[in-house]
């Protein structure tokens, strides 16, 4: 018989579940293995746990909530929980990480941290003091500075720090709030206390991270999540929201946008997640412009007013004219319109000088003199090296102490260096650290060693080593917390946080940039569950007022690009595959003619190196450089991998308009095709036959792309300009086809005639149509003047001239300016196009071809300084 233990655990790894006592409490399938000694282990609820100890109770009632198959089912949600991530196209970019790639998937474990009531409740009380102390500390050391006369902090650490900004002493930001979003980051001490370990106050990072978190996990775990009362997070989010806009300077009617570095930034992901929860235009520094001490969004319509900037840009780099010159990420003038009074800036500028480690240990007293009330929670022993008693203080302990920089990297009193945990170096090398920090003290604080909580994590496999039954491992913990704004000088903590997780390999070290991993956090509540969602309620008659979305300029841009470089890639791979099967086969007299025109096609789409021999010279030769160049980075050519990274980086910009199926189905047609390509058309002994099959899957992969963004996207002017993109470079191609294949007569032959109905893809209307007939009138009137054929040029122009007229506002059938430089090449006169003219090179329709091709070389020039670069609104500002 079994031998039963307290926390449901058998005496022999196997699991009551599986001999049918499944949803008893005793559910927990294999033995979890214990906490290392010291930490406090989160699952037993004690810092001396052993094998033998009881679950908590709030993790027994997780186990117990599993259902009938227990921890024998972990792995499919794992395998569940990877599948989200991978679809959701959650990722993390680590671009010091070359040897992974720059972009990541997100880190995700499936057990969440479990908080109780009692816990929360003592961290949301000492968060919220702490967010009132560092509210009260800006307002003061902006404005009187009585906590420096009065000695209470040193001015090293406040004006001697690069993050105290000089051009914001004096100004009160709006609603009196300098600090709309906090992060701390807090431990478990072994004693099960929580402890600050670290606060955040520069565009703190995590909040999307942990919603998508939240989505995933609480999905995997419904039963666990509803039985632990887990707190939800939305009413948070909401109030910040709402918060923000009552304190901008226009009130409820305030347009508020998320100011995101860029693509390139690590935690952009997050940045597009958050705009699309929250409902606000994501903008780079190049999508706005301050005029008048006020900023605007540069919209396809124009300037429209800005009144709250949800920042997530460094503040050093927020304005050229005012902080570093060389930042090409911020806007010139935005400080300025902060101190006018006219923008809201969360978090407004100058507060990561409360970043450094170093202000920690003078908080205590500054708590006392701010807010007359001592501080309720305790941050981890700290002492900045710059005052001599703190520092005589820290010496004898350091090899028990973590080192830290003072201040940020590029300071000009010292450069950052990763923490240093002092029980991991010799005695020499304490021994250089002291050196180090005797030479410069100010650069140095030390704060006391904390052995971080350790967090229960599922493990799917088996690590080499470790025994068969050790499934539930503990990994060292620390928590992110974070204080919303919630009206004029009012603060709420949002019930749950980023939790963060040592890596297997680095047990101590929680950095996501170090491989660390993160749980969903539940915060439980003993109360009503909040059920706010962030969709409107009671909405009326003037609420439904129609209005269409902002499209920034730069949004504008990169989907007219998007347009562009998918359409470039749908007849790249068309002309690839024609070129390809015909050079395959063996070339003979008859298909000189067409040999010729495929030569000149993908020389003029620039898909060869220009020093390949002819094709009607040398095939051979000829498919061999087609085909390395499909793959080429040569920058002189328009390889097919080139428009697959051109659709690519423009989507990345974009992605906060893009839903995730259609994100996913263009990162799958890259990836896919260079896996292809790799396994089988990289080789060079491989044959022609494995190139043209990863042709073809690719072709089906941009189908459903092109399907997305016909079908799936909302029309407005955002979704027009694709559009319009996709129309330039189809009127482009197939222009450039028709000319080719005139001009050289290989239209005249069978197999050209045939290649010219292949590259408009309209072979099958053709014979279905006029059977076999290989007759010019009948293929300049489905190609060129056939208003039904989407791959004719009538049809295209047609489209090109409706979807500019409906971007410039035109109404009923009028034309626009930029409408009017597309002919109307369905009113060309058929019996002049098929006539042949004395020299047989049909003049009328090469002319009439030619002078279509400039017209969308002019079209594309003039979308650009209309929509994207403003040059004639800017040359009207300047000249009027």
């Amino acid at each position: 018989m079994l031998s039963t233990q307290p926390d449901g655990l058998t005496s022999d790894g196997n699991s009551r579940a599986a001999q049918g006592q499944a949803g008893s409490g005793e559910g927990v399938a294999e033995p979890a293995r214990v906490a290392e000694a010291g930490p406090y282990d989160e699952l037993r609820g004690s810092a001396d746990a052993t094998q033998f100890m009881p679950l908590t109770e709030q993790w027994r009632e997780f186990f117990t909530q599993l259902g009938g198959e227990g921890l024998a089912g972990l792995d499919k949600r794992i395998e569940a929980l990877r599948r989200r991530v991978h679809d959701n196209g959650i990722t993390y970019n680590v671009h010091a990480d070359v040897s992974k790639g720059a972009t990541r998937p997100w880190s995700l474990d499936l057990f969440p941290l479990l908080v109780t009531p009692q816990d929360w409740a003592a961290i949301e009380r000492g968060v919220l003091q702490r967010t009132r102390l560092l509210n009260a500390m800006l307002d003061d050391l902006y404005g009187p500075q009585t906590i420096l006369r009065d000695a209470l902090l040193p001015p090293a650490l406040v004006t001697g720090h690069p993050g105290y900004l000089r051009p914001m002493h004096g100004v009160r930001p709006a609603g009196g709030t300098w600090l709309h979003i906090v992060a701390f980051d807090l431990a478990r001490a072994p004693n099960g206390d929580w402890r600050l370990v670290s606060q955040r106050t520069q565009g703190p990072s995590g909040l999307g991270y942990l919603l998508e978190n939240r989505l995933i996990v609480s999905g995997l775990f419904p039963q666990p999540f509803h039985s632990l009362r887990v707190q939800r997070l939305a009413a948070s989010y909401r109030a910040l929201l709402q918060s923000m806009q009552d304190m901008s300077p226009a009130g409820r009617n305030s347009r508020i946008v998320l100011l995101t570095p860029g693509p390139l930034n690590e935690t952009y992901f997050e940045h597009a997640y958050l705009a699309r929860y929250l409902g606000l235009t994501l903008v780079e520094g190049s999508d706005l412009s301050a005029r008048d001490n006020r900023l605007y969004l540069k919209t396809l319509q124009g300037l429209e007013p800005v009144h709250g900037v949800l920042g997530r840009l460094d503040d050093d780099y927020l304005d050229p004219l005012e902080l570093r010159s060389d930042s090409a990420l911020g806007v010139p003038g935005l400080l300025q319109a902060v101190r006018a009074g006219n923008l809201l800036l969360a978090n407004a500028p100058g507060s990561s000088f409360l970043e450094s480690p170093g202000i920690l240990g003078f908080l205590p007293r500054l708590a006392e003199r701010l807010l007359g009330e001592p501080l309720l929670l305790s941050a981890v022993p700290t002492w900045w090296c710059g005052e001599r008693l703190a520092y005589d203080e820290a010496m004898p302990q350091l090899s028990q102490c973590v080192i830290k920089p003072t201040y940020p990297a590029g300071a000009q009193c010292g450069g950052r260096f990763e923490p240093v945990i002092g029980s991991s170096l010799s005695e020499s090398m304490l021994n250089e650290w002291r050196a180090l920090i005797a030479a410069q003290p100010d650069n140095y604080t030390v704060q006391s060693y904390l052995p971080f909580s350790q967090a229960p994590t599922w493990q799917s496999r088996d690590p080499a080593g470790s025994a068969a039954h050790e499934r539930i491992v503990p990994r060292s913990a620390m928590l992110r917390v974070f204080a919303i704004s919630d009206g004029p000088g009012a603060w709420r903590v949002l019930p749950g946080g980023l939790t963060r997780i040592a890596s297997r390999e680095q047990w101590s070290n929680v950095s996501m940039q170090r491989g660390g991993s993160s749980v969903d956090t539940w915060v439980m509540t003993e109360g009503a569950v909040d059920a706010t969602t962030m969709l409107r309620e009671h909405l009326g008659p003037d609420d439904l007022i129609a209005r269409s979305r902002t499209v920034s300029s730069r949004a504008a841009e990169n989907l007219f690009w998007l347009g562009r470089y998918t359409e470039r890639a749908v007849n790249s791979v068309r002309l690839a595959r024609a070129a390809l099967e015909r050079l395959s086969a063996e070339a003979d007299k008859d298909s000189a003619a067409q040999l010729q025109l495929l030569d000149v096609l993908c020389r003029e789409n620039r898909m060869i190196p220009a020093k390949t021999l002819p094709a009607q010279q040398a095939p051979r030769e000829f498919e061999r450089a087609l085909r390395a160049a499909l793959v080429s980075s040569d920058e002189g050519l328009t390889s097919v991998a080139f428009s697959l990274r051109g659709m690519r980086s423009t989507a990345t910009a974009i992605r906060e308009r893009l839903s995730v199926e259609h994100w996913q189905l263009i990162e799958e047609a890259s990836q896919r095709f260079t896996q292809t390509w790799q396994t089988c058309g990289g080789k060079r002994e491989s044959s022609c036959h494995d190139v043209l099959r990863a042709l073809a899957r690719l072709n089906i992969h941009l189908g459903a792309v092109t399907g997305a963004q016909t079908d799936h996207m909302t029309r407005d002017d955002g979704w027009r300009l694709l559009s319009i993109g996709r129309q330039i470079d189809r009127l482009e191609f197939l222009g450039t086809v028709l000319t080719a294949a005139f001009r050289n007569g290989a239209v005249h032959e069978q197999d050209g005639f045939e290649l010219v109905l292949e590259l408009f893809d309209s072979a099958i209307t053709f014979r279905s149509q006029f059977q076999r007939r290989f007759d010019v009138a009948p293929l300049i009137d489905l190609l060129v003047l056939d208003t039904d054929n989407p791959r004719s040029l009538a049809w295209v122009a047609q489209t090109l001239r409706g979807r500019l007229s409906k971007v410039e506002r035109c109404e009923r059938h009028e034309l626009s300016d930029l409408a009017r430089i597309i002919p109307d090449v369905a009113s060309w006169p058929l019996r002049e196009l098929c006539d042949p003219g004395e020299d047989g090179l049909y003049g009328p329709l090469l002319d009439r071809l030619n002078a279509c091709c400039e017209a969308v070389w002019k079209l594309s020039d003039r979308i650009g300084e209309r929509y994207f670069s403003h040059v004639r609104e800017a040359e009207t500002t300047l000249w009027g």
